[in-house]
C-alpha cells in the first residue's frame, strides 16, 4: 500500500463532469435570449473555436494580457458566429450568461464515488489539494458542489500562471504543502497532463479511466496505477 502525506486531484472529468453536453447548454441558453441554434451545430463550432483560442492564447491568454473571463467570452462569441449568429450585443449577453451558468452547481454533477472517496481519504488523514487547468471560478464551483471543504488549497492554471503538463504547477503545489514529491500522489483522467506530468515531477500518480473505453496508453501505465473507478483508490493508498 502506498503511504501518502498529500493527494492532489484534477477536477473536470475526474471529480466533476458537465450534466449536459456543451452544445445542449449553449443552445438552451441561446433560446432564453430568443435565438434558435441546433445543439449539434454549437458542439461542432465550440470545438473549433476552443481549439483556435487555446492555440493562439494558451492558459486563458494570461501572457497576452487577457483575463480568463474575456478569454471565455471570445470563445463563446466565436462559437455562435461559426453557427451563424453575428449580433454583437446579443453575443455579449449570451457570453455573460454562460459565464455565470458554468459557475452553478446545476451545470455540474459528481462522478460516481467522488464524494465517498474524498470523504474517506480525509478520514485517513491524508491532506488533499486540487491541481487543475481551470480558471478562477473553480473555487466557487467546488463550493457550490459541496466539495471545497475537502481540500487544503485549490491551485488553478490561471492562478499558477502555467498549465499542466508544465511541471511547475505540480512543483508549486508541493511547495505550498511542504510535502516531498515521493510522499505525494496525483489523480486525474489525462495520461499526458495528469499521470505522466505528475510522475515527471517526482510524484506518484493514478490514471482514472472511463469504464468500457479503450485506453491507448495501456502499455504505458502499469495496471496498479489505473483506477477503473474512484473508489478503487481507497484500496491502494494509506496515510504516510
Amino acid at each position: 500500500m502506498l503511504r501518502l502525506r498529500l493527494l492532489t486531484w484534477d477536477v473536470k472529468d475526474t471529480l466533476l463532469r458537465l450534466r449536459h453536453p456543451i452544445g445542449e447548454n449553449y443552445s438552451a441558453l441561446a433560446q432564453v435570449h430568443g435565438v434558435q441554434v441546433r445543439p449539434e451545430a454549437l458542439t461542432k463550432s465550440f470545438h473549433q473555436a476552443y481549439k483556435v483560442q487555446s492555440k493562439h492564447f494558451p492558459n486563458y491568454g494570461l501572457s497576452k494580457g487577457l483575463s480568463s473571463k474575456q478569454w471565455w467570452a471570445d470563445v463563446v462569441k466565436q462559437t455562435f458566429r461559426l453557427a451563424g449568429v453575428h449580433e454583437d450585443r446579443l453575443l455579449t449577453s449570451i457570453a455573460e450568461s454562460l459565464y455565470r451558468e458554468y459557475c452553478s452547481a446545476q451545470t455540474w454533477e459528481l462522478l460516481p464515488g467522488a464524494r465517498e472517496t474524498l470523504g474517506q481519504c480525509r478520514q485517513l488523514g491524508i491532506r488533499m489539494a486540487v491541481i487543475s487547468n481551470f480558471d478562477m471560478r473553480l473555487e466557487k464551483i467546488l463550493s457550490h458542489c459541496n466539495l471545497r471543504h475537502h481540500f487544503d488549497f485549490v491551485l488553478t492554471s490561471e492562478e499558477a500562471g502555467f498549465a499542466k503538463p508544465d511541471l511547475r504547477i505540480f512543483q508549486r503545489a508541493l511547495h505550498i504543502s511542504g510535502v516531498a514529491p515521493q510522499q505525494a500522489a496525483h489523480v486525474g483522467d489525462s495520461y499526458v497532463k495528469d499521470y505522466r506530468a505528475a510522475r515527471d515531477a517526482g510524484m506518484h500518480s493514478f490514471l482514472l479511466t472511463a469504464a468500457g473505453c479503450a485506453n491507448r496508453w495501456e502499455r504505458e501505465v502499469p495496471k496498479e496505477h489505473v483506477l477503473p473507478s474512484l473508489t478503487h483508490l481507497l484500496s491502494v493508498i494509506g496515510k504516510g
